[in-house]
Parts: structure tokens; sequence; C-alpha cells
């Protein structure tokens, strides 16, 4: 299942079945989880931690340290869950000590081709991000997120669940749950009522969404205001309950 010109270190622990294709590098301190693929050309290296059913298209280069000045050489890792798709030279780095340690992705995820996670990125499941859409460190994506190609999101940033990033957009503040942002800088543009959809959202649940995106950024309210409504329906329709956890939660201030 490894090809002769693949380079696979002793320290390396892959499942019986990992297949690593011809001319790729797999470093001291990797762990290849069951039925995962890596194509040609791919350097994967540690400590990185990959779970089962994962592919890995050429050129992808996977746990290396993270671009930051203050770097020093620290332990730090990567771990990745199961049934993600990296495509062709895409980039994910390592934690710093200064963050989390750690960057994480979950599973079922989709990076095309020259994405980029930087350092102590947050990663949920079920994430797509098209080509060259670029994450700064210590970005936190919630579970669903869609972003288009050649988007950016300013590290530290958040993003809620179920939010769509239009191609081009610049991130600088948090985006809420089920939000569309678009621009640059980024604002808020309407709900991702067709994402719902897909998603099997009731036509009830995406009428009561778009009524608290109105209460959020339609009526002209002070955020403390809207908070107080957003609870007050929340109550009633569960929901709403990730609009109110996301806005106590955020640090940049919220896309406007």
């Amino acid at each position: 299942m490894i090809d002769a010109h693949a380079v696979v270190s002793p320290q390396a622990e892959l499942a019986a079945d990992v297949q690593v294709g011809p001319f790729s590098v797999i470093g001291p301190g990797v762990r290849i989880g069951p039925r995962t693929r890596v194509g040609p050309h791919v350097v994967i290296s540690g400590p990185t931690s990959i779970g089962a059913d994962n592919q890995f298209f050429p050129f992808a280069s996977i746990g290396d340290a993270p671009q930051d000045k203050k770097y020093r050489g620290e332990p730090t890792r990567l771990e990745i869950g199961e049934r993600n798709v990296f495509r062709e030279c895409c980039t994910v780095n390592r934690g710093t000590a200064q963050g989390e340690g750690v960057t994480r992705l979950g599973d079922d995820n989709l990076l095309m081709a020259y994405t980029h996670v930087a350092h102590d990125c947050q990663v949920g499941s079920r994430i797509v991000m098209a080509n060259c859409a670029t994450l700064g460190g210590h970005v936190q994506l919630g579970d669903w997120v869609i972003m288009g190609g050649l988007a950016a999101i300013h590290q530290y940033c958040k993003i809620g669940a179920h939010a769509f990033i239009a191609n081009n957009a610049a991130v600088t503040r948090d985006v809420p749950p089920y939000v569309m942002a678009i621009g640059q800088p980024a604002t808020p543009h309407s709900v991702n009522s067709e994402g719902l959809k897909r998603r099997d959202f009731s036509a009830e649940q995406i009428r009561n969404i778009r009524i608290a995106y109105r209460t959020l950024y339609r009526r002209d309210l002070p955020l403390a205001e809207a908070l107080v409504d957003l609870t007050a329906q929340a109550s009633a329709q569960p929901e709403i309950q990730p609009f109110v956890e996301f806005i106590a939660a955020s640090t940049r201030s919220l896309i406007r």
C-alpha cells in the first residue's frame, strides 16, 4: 500500500491499509487512520493525528510548522478527524504555544485547491472551503460553514454554524450563525436560506431565523436590545439559540 518511492519515517504510525503514493513524505510523529489515501507528492509532518477515510491530493502540505514569527519550535500539533478531503496544494499548519497549541479539523470537510488553514484554527465538520480560501490564525469555523473562492478570514474571527462567506469576501469581524456575508470588508447580506433548506430546516424554522436576522440587522437596535429580543425569541424557537450564544461569545464584534 506504500509506493516504493514514498518516504515514511519509522516513527510514523500508519494503519495497515493506508495508501501512500510516490514521492510523498510522512514524517515522524504522524499517525494515520484506516483507509486513508495519501496521493503522490504529499508532505505530512508531525506531530499530526489523522483519522480514518481521509484523502490527500498532490502537493498538499499538512502539519508543518506554523507561519508565526513567535514560533520557536515548541511541541505543538495538528488533529484531523475522519472523511476529510484535502485537494491539491492546500496547506494546514500546526498550532502555536501562544495559542491553543493545536490546530483541529472535524469530519467530512472539503478543502479545495490552494486553501490555507493557519495555526491554532478550530474548524468544525462539513465545512467547504473553495479554491484559495484562507483562514488566518486562531479562526473558529462552526459546522456547515461554506467559504467561496478567494475568501479570507482575519485572525481570531469566529464564524457561526451554517454561515456562508461569499467569494472574495474579506472577513474582519465575527459572522453570526446562518448569515451570508459579502464584500470587502464583509457585511451581512441575508440569511443562508438555501443552505438551511438543504440541511432539512423547516420553512417555519427558516422564517424564524429570518425574523431573528431582521432583529439583529434591520431594526437599528443597539446590540444589547437586540440580544434581549433574540433571547425572548429563543425561548420558544430553539433554532434562534445559536444567535444568542454566538453574540455572547463574540470577541471581535459582529459584522454590521
